[in-house]
């Protein structure tokens, strides 16, 4: 057999075997079959390519029971709904009461909070956000904090490194001068055993002294914080009360994984008002899905509305149904989206979703004045706010935090803000032609990966 034929043939068994094992790797994980048949459509047709992709991005839990959160104990309220029980069914805190609730519409009041919690902390500030950008809000953000160290109280800041690309690098040199700890989540250089590039840490939190916390879908950034004609439509909230002892459990769990170094956790916090919540963190720390579980069987419930607001798109097939098939019992539902997201390939992808659910009977609303970056929705008397976008990666990648409201009056602070914002959209995905139903549908196939 000549040299050539020979190498040909090895080339050809040693590719098998790579498809085969790598199949059989893709089909163990936990995973929709949605994003099941795309990684294989891409092993089949790109294999070369396709593994070593798959070694860099397509893990979607992180090994080990040591990277689980470990939740501190707190005083659960009754069982107050149907959602409340789906979540206790997987582990994850219960809803408690005896909370103070601030939603933070507008950059400047969210700003003004979240520099009245950095300079209201007597002992720690810990801080996690995806984003701290090289601007001026930025930097004024790191000084804050800088000030703070330099008195005394202790400060911990975590930065997803691919969110935060350009940090303010001199300013936080300046932190750790002062005394403060900087550590960057899942960095490019990390070791394959501590995590994989495609798992972001999407959430965003400030906790003061272990008692207050800042959160939401808002990044430290000029387009988040800053009153300008750009500035994009968010939301953000404070919260105190027992719940943010949980707050503080995630920080702890991501804060030990990037500096490796276990957390001391404080005490829990005390009630302080009348709403009702429920922390609901999701990501490759936990071992289910159950934000997005818990957010479909709430659809399925519903008998009266289920609002959502999301500046992307791009559903499980389980939760598309889920809003078609609300529609169609006569559920009020409403999908309130920007007119166009800043990323252009997600808005393409989203089209042969939105006029499937149009069809269905779902009120598609389009904000038509700028950027809507909010992650919100209200299922009859339940509402939540968070990072979570509806989209396979906030749902099944990202590490993410969502608040689940439980009483009347939290969820209502919800409703009025997306009513308010309906004023501003227009209503209706226009039609599209044959090409453009063609390429949306192959977006559709690779969007688990996008």
């Amino acid at each position: 057999m000549p040299f050539s034929l020979l190498t040909t043939h090895f080339e050809i068994v040693f590719l098998t075997l790579l498809v085969l094992l790598a199949a059989a790797f893709m089909l163990q994980q936990r995973r929709t079959p949605q994003s099941t048949a795309a990684w294989l459509l891409a092993l089949v047709v790109l294999p070369y390519l396709t593994v070593p992709i798959f070694i860099v991005l397509g893990f979607r839990k992180r090994p080990g029971k040591d990277n689980s959160i470990q939740f501190r104990d707190v005083d659960a309220a009754d069982s107050v709904d149907g959602w409340d029980r789906t979540l206790r069914c997987y582990d994850l805190p219960p809803a408690t009461s005896g909370h103070d609730l601030t939603l933070l519409d507008r950059p400047h009041t969210a700003r003004e909070a979240l520099n009245d919690l950095i300079a209201g902390a007597q002992h720690r500030i810990d801080a996690l956000f995806y984003i701290v950008a090289n601007d001026p809000t930025g930097t004024d953000f790191v000084a804050q904090l800088t000030r703070r160290a330099t008195e005394g109280v202790q400060v911990r800041l975590l930065i997803d490194r691919l969110g935060t690309l350009r940090p303010p690098t001199k300013a936080l040199r300046a932190l750790k001068a002062a005394g403060g700890q900087v550590a960057y989540f899942s960095p490019f250089t990390q070791r394959p055993q501590r995590g994989h590039i495609n798992l972001r840490n999407h959430r965003k939190m400030l906790i003061a002294d272990g008692v207050r916390v800042f959160s939401g879908g808002m990044n430290i950034a000029r387009n988040y914080l800053d009153d300008t004609p750009e500035a994009w439509v968010d939301l953000a909230y404070v919260l105190t009360g027992p719940a943010v002892t949980s707050f503080g459990d995630v920080f702890a769990s991501d804060w030990s994984v990037a500096a490796t170094q276990i957390d001391a956790k404080g005490g829990a916090a005390d009630s302080h008002g009348a709403a009702v919540v429920q922390l609901v963190p999701s990501g490759p720390d936990l071992p289910h899905d159950g934000f997005h579980d818990s957010l479909v069987n709430a659809i399925h419930r519903a008998r009266d509305r289920v609002w959502i607001a999301t500046p992307y798109f791009l559903p499980t097939d389980s939760l598309s149904e889920a809003l078609a098939v609300a529609a169609r019992r006569q559920v009020d539902v409403r999908l309130l989206l920007p007119h166009k997201s800043n990323q252009m390939i997600a808005d393409f992808a989203r089209g042969a979703y939105l006029r499937e659910l149009q069809e269905a009977g779902v009120q598609v609303l389009l904000f038509a004045d700028g950027m809507m970056h909010a992650k919100a929705g209200v299922i009859d008397t339940n509402a939540y706010v968070g990072s979570s976008n509806c989209d396979v990666r906030s749902m099944l990648l990202n590490f993410e935090t969502t608040l689940v409201l439980h009483d009347d009056a939290s969820a209502a602070l919800i409703a009025d803000w997306f009513t308010g914002l309906s004023d501003r959209c227009t209503v209706g995905v226009a039609e599209a032609g044959t090409l453009r139903r063609i390429a949306e549908g192959f977006f559709r196939i690779g969007a688990p990966v996008l």
